[in-house]
């Protein structure tokens, strides 16, 4: 997957084909093909380097849909696609009908993989695939269990993408790590202050050189006002904090609406600087600064 400039830089991996979206869930709902192919083609001019694709529960109940719309997908643009589904039949779906011709050559995604969901790694006889991980969660003694620290979320990383390149011959520059990035609304456990600390950490790690470094900014600004207290767009302003500090530590690759105007903020910037002090909180202590995001005190 080539770098597609943005803001920072990094790779783009489109997300607005998704059901999460009222416009798009329309555009499904609808069976709006032409309506799903412009979006994709949207994104694909807004600088996506590949498209995540989901259709949702309907992908269960009505299959042929979810091939119609890969089809129809890949005959508006020639991008790689990333499938998001947690189950193996609907995956193995996507796989069969993915058409890397008309990907350019290049391989589809498989989103999103867990030490708890391994078992869907027993597609890659299908074919060969880039693996995207997704860190949040690890398996102790058979269960799994929530990470909350940075070791966390760094061990269980390097563990699954050693086991990739072990097992499957995965070359880790087809292994996406997506280290969870949570609503700092919530994050009282120092979620975000892990999340950072973790990319330092895996960026440093010579073993696993190659690697990509990834995450989702949807959730970052969840239940807060539109406007920051300097009357800048508070989500977005949040997700440029974010990336502000990530992409200088590693952090390659954004799982986002690509049109979206991304940048790193100047060290005055006001929600840059709120943000970097609710970084060294926690408890209430952090929901405190949160509240300064959008409301001066």
């Amino acid at each position: 997957m080539t770098q597609t400039p943005a803001g920072f830089g990094i790779t783009l991996i489109g997300d607005r084909i998704n059901p999460g979206f009222k416009s798009t869930r329309e555009l499904l709902e609808c069976n709006d093909l032409a309506g799903i192919q412009a979006l994709a083609v949207r994104q694909a001019e807004a600088g996506a380097a590949s498209l995540d694709v989901t259709i949702g529960a309907r992908a269960q109940s009505d299959p042929q849909y979810l091939v119609i719309v890969i089809r129809a997908i890949q005959e508006a643009v020639p991008l790689p696609l990333c499938f998001d589904y947690p189950d193996a039949p609907t995956q193995e779906l996507c796989l069969r009908t993915y058409d890397q011709a008309r990907a350019g050559g290049q391989l589809p995604l498989v989103n999103s993989i867990t030490e708890d969901r391994w078992h869907l790694m027993e597609l890659y006889r299908l074919r060969p695939f880039r693996v995207v991980v997704m860190v949040s969660e690890r398996v102790e003694n058979g269960v799994a269990r929530a990470n909350k620290t940075a070791a966390d979320f760094a061990s269980t990383a390097k563990r699954a993408a050693l086991r990739l390149n072990r097992d499957y011959g995965i070359a880790l520059r087809d292994v996406f790590i997506d280290i969870s990035v949570s609503a700092v609304v919530a994050d009282t456990q120092g979620m975000h202050r892990a999340t950072l600390e973790a990319i330092h950490a895996l960026r440093a790690d010579a073993e696993l050189k190659g690697i990509h470094l990834m995450g989702g900014l949807t959730n970052i600004g969840q239940q807060l006002p539109a406007k920051a207290a300097d009357g800048s767009d508070l989500k977005l302003a949040l997700e440029n904090a974010f990336l502000t500090l990530a992409v200088p530590a590693g952090f390659d690759a954004v799982l986002c609406t690509p049109w979206r105007p991304y940048a790193p903020l100047p060290d005055d910037n006001y929600v840059l600087q709120v943000y970097r002090e609710f970084l060294e909180q926690s408890g209430t202590n952090a929901l405190r600064v949160v509240r300064k995001l959008y409301r001066r005190v």
